[in-house]
């Protein structure tokens, strides 16, 4: 035990970013932003998704599937972040608190698996290409998708019982902007718990066995790419690779550095500020990462936008 008496906690208080109210204001006009941004983005890649027949294949079966994720992953943390921003509703309840954290790891631990099956779906198209059509249909798209979502939310279902079912000691105070795992386990009466070790084994298979195939389908592709002649065909070849490349880079990055920690990470200012970069700025890149040179998408939303084909 760490010698505090243990309570029975009814509400955690999220402290945030602890600034002057100027800066508050500034903060929540920034998120606001930001957040409307990855709306409107990822919104419309669904629809134009959804709305052009040219774009009904896998690899945009995919894309949509991750901008539905990353518009159900802002919207858990940020409305209660620019709540407290704006009205200092710094107060959540526990079961609010338990809520918002297995939504916000399920939809982690799903794009885990979800950026896998895509670099599956990439491995395929370069080192199978005859075969493409037949082995990613867009059934075994859905199939890969639905995959992704019920181990991230059954995996997290476990990990948010042995949390919740914890016992706190002390301060109720989150030193975060939303109910994250580490903050959380920093309260709980024992210096090292069944659940946090629970989490990090969870936390351990759900991240690293898609990284690993992840690793292998890229390096299939490697060296599929290297035994193409021409160095155009291989700038061609690995160009459709890149922006996932990219994403995955940036996710796994940042994982890693806040997660893959038996123990629970130290509530420091640079924790939350990386988790904030992350929270807001992932779900922008991502759409950008992987539409802007994408010529077909962009033909396919001037279409939907009634902007018609383009002149080249």
């Amino acid at each position: 035990m760490r010698g505090e008496n243990a309570t029975q906690v009814s509400a955690f208080v999220l402290l945030g970013f602890p600034t002057g109210p100027g800066l508050q204001l500034l903060l929540f006009l920034l998120f606001l932003l930001a957040y409307l941004f990855v709306l409107v983005e990822n919104l419309t890649i669904i629809l134009t998704v959804w709305g052009s027949a040219s774009l009904h294949r896998p690899m945009y079966c995919f894309l949509g599937s991750l901008s539905f994720l990353e518009v159900w992953y802002v919207s858990d943390i940020l409305p209660k972040m620019l709540d407290g921003f704006l009205l200092q509703h710094r107060h959540i309840s526990f079961v609010g608190c338990m809520t918002q954290l297995y939504f916000f790891s399920s939809l982690v631990c799903t794009e885990c698996v979800l950026l896998a099956s895509m670099a599956y779906d990439r491995y395929v198209a370069i080192c199978h290409p005859l075969r493409y059509q037949i082995i990613i249909t867009m059934g075994q798209c859905v199939r890969l998708v639905a995959f992704s979502f019920a181990s991230g939310f059954s995996i997290s279902a476990v990990k948010v019982y042995f949390i919740s079912s914890a016992t706190f000691c002390g301060s109720n105070v989150l030193n975060h902007f939303f109910c994250d795992i580490s903050p959380i386990l920093k309260l709980a009466c024992m210096a090292f718990s069944t659940a946090e070790l629970v989490d990090f084994v969870l936390a351990f298979v759900i991240l690293v066995f898609p990284l690993v195939a992840t690793v292998l389908s890229y390096g299939h592709i490697t060296l599929a790419v290297l035994r193409i002649p021409s160095a155009t065909g291989r700038w061609r070849a690995f160009s459709t690779c890149a922006s996932h490349l990219t994403v995955v880079t940036i996710f796994y990055t940042a994982m890693i550095f806040m997660y893959v920690r038996p123990q629970a990470i130290d509530s420091r200012s640079s924790n939350k500020l990386i988790s904030a970069v992350y929270t807001v700025l992932t779900p922008i890149l991502n759409p950008l990462i992987y539409c802007l040179r994408n010529a077909e998408f962009k033909e396919a939303l001037r279409k939907v936008l009634g902007l018609g084909a383009s002149s080249h």
